[in-house]
């Protein structure tokens, strides 16, 4: 089992795929996203980084919905990573997914 370190909390295995993402309030499609999933050894916490797609402006305070590529759904917050962007005209940034509750 492979074993990722990202903010002090140790993660086991990992998912990367192609999803969607969809604000909370409105359920109206929003982007697709790259992401790579991280879960939280046997609770069901997760953390996710992911570029978008498209062009979208993402509230940092905004709650959003994530499909996952299985149509697994969960709920999330962003918030974009300083100075990591992915080359691109324009820039695609990098965005830390935090779970507000299980993969369902």
């Amino acid at each position: 089992m492979d074993v990722f370190k990202p903010s002090n909390q140790y993660y086991y295995g990992c998912i990367m795929g192609i999803g969607k993402l969809y604000p909370l309030n409105d359920n109206q499609f929003t982007a697709d996203v790259n992401y790579q999933l991280f879960q939280r050894g046997e609770s069901t916490g997760w953390a996710a980084e992911l570029t978008l797609a498209s062009t979208y402006k993402v509230n940092e305070n905004e709650i959003f919905v994530i499909e996952l590529e299985d149509n697994r759904k969960c709920l999330c917050k962003l918030k974009k990573k300083v100075n990591r962007a992915v080359n691109g005209i324009p820039p695609s940034f990098i965005y830390h997914a935090t779970s507000l509750g299980q993969i369902e």
